[in-house]
């Protein structure tokens, strides 16, 4: 039987979306039933990785190494929540399972979770967008019998990229600059 992998964002909102769409069978990291398996990501399963990711030389905080923008952008699997992301990585590489829900939470950053453990799973199923801002039954009722393309939402996703990329580039180059030049040092101790 072909099942639809739905993914939201945390286990209670998960738990929601399950008992309206009748998946009530437990299982480890995931509910199961009704042609559904719904599954959550417990936040930021997949980050931007840390500097020395990219060269070794970055572990050393040198001023004259600044800045650090990367190339090719590399992403790693939080430790903290490794069982889940590969509990995730196994329900979207199931035979039965033939597309999916992007279920996260309606806006950029729910978008970008959801794509970023999509694309780190190595995943290519068809997936569809379930938009709701409320998890009262009659509205996920509704939200599932509007889903919307995937692709719909591309621009949500890359303007989050483009916000967590930013970030990334700021925070890591400002926070070396200032903890690495002797002038940092003095204005913090100031």
């Amino acid at each position: 039987m072909n099942q639809k992998l739905v993914i939201a964002e945390k286990p209670s909102v998960a738990q929601a979306l399950s008992k309206v769409l009748g998946a009530n069978k437990r299982c480890d990291g995931y509910l199961e039933g009704n042609g559904y398996i719904v599954s959550w990501c417990v936040g930021h399963l997949v980050e931007l990785a840390e500097p020395d990711a990219y060269d070794p030389h970055y572990k050393k905080w040198a001023k004259e190494d600044l800045p650090v923008v990367p190339v090719e952008w590399k992403y790693n699997v939080s430790p903290s929540t490794k069982k889940q992301f590969d509990i995730l990585k196994k329900l979207m590489h199931r035979d039965d399972v033939t597309s999916l829900v992007c279920a996260t939470d309606a806006g950029r950053e729910g978008e970008l979770i959801f794509r970023l453990v999509y694309h780190q799973c190595g995943c290519t199923k068809p997936f569809e967008r379930l938009w709701i801002s409320s998890m009262e039954d009659s509205a996920i009722r509704e939200g599932f019998e509007n889903l919307r393309p995937g692709s719909e939402y591309d621009a949500l996703y890359e303007a989050a990229l483009c916000r967590e990329r930013a970030d990334w580039i700021v925070g890591m180059n400002v926070t070396r600059l200032f903890l690495s030049s002797t002038a940092g040092r003095s204005m913090w101790d100031e």
